[in-house]
This record gives structure tokens, sequence and C-alpha cells, in this order.
């Protein structure tokens, strides 16, 4: 197997997708967002996901089990704590988001962000 650097910028996605949020029962707490995902690479335990994911405006629960980095392509979006506590970003910023954060995404003008994920939930 012959392993190549990944450019999230200008390297084709190896694969894509594209879904309405709010076809996620109880994930939607306000708007309808609209997301598509092109996933650059996936480890092969699966445990791993770096790719390029951009949202239209809306908030909803974020996902739990796992580790984020994210660096902010374009717009202006927020992550708010279950405390109240809330974080924005924009174009440049980058972040973390470890694995136990509750709380909620929102988008606040439509955002791409590069992204890389380890699943730290339970194995298959």
């Amino acid at each position: 197997m012959t392993t190549h650097v990944i450019d999230l910028t200008h390297d084709a996605p190896a694969s894509t997708g594209s879904r309405r949020l709010s076809d996620l029962p109880d994930r939607v707490v306000a708007g309808d967002p609209h997301h598509r995902t092109g996933v650059h690479f996936t480890s092969p335990d699966g445990r791993l996901t770096a790719g390029t994911w951009t949202s239209t405006p809306g908030k909803w629960h974020a996902f739990t089990d796992k580790d984020e980095y994210c660096y902010i392509v374009s717009g202006h979006c927020a992550l708010v704590h279950e405390d109240g506590t809330r974080r924005e970003f924009r174009t440049g910023a980058s972040f973390l988001i470890p694995d136990g954060f509750r709380g909620y995404w929102e988008v606040i003008e439509t955002t791409t962000k590069h992204f890389v994920i380890r699943d730290t939930g339970p194995e298959s």
C-alpha cells in the first residue's frame, strides 16, 4: 500500500454525501440545516476520519463519543455547552471538541470546515 499526503483543500474526496439533518430524529433544535460532507480519509479500522463539511444555518445536538479537530474554511458558527458557555468561530479559526462535550452546534452563516474525527466509542 502506498501512502500519500492528503490535501483537504485541493484533492477530490474519496466519498461524498449530503443529508437534511432534520431527517435524524431528535437532533435539530432550530432551523433546517443541510449538510454536505466530503470524506478524504478513513483509517483501516474506521475510527479516524478526515474531510470537509458544509452546513447551512441551524442548531442541533452535538454528537458524543468522538474527538473532533476543526478548521473553519468559511462562515460563522458556535458551539454552546449545556451549561450555556458559548464559543463562536469564524473563517480561519481552529478548535478541538473533546470527547465528553455535551451541547450544541449552531451554524449562524453557512459554514465550511475541514475536520479530523477520532471515534472514541466502543469498538463494534
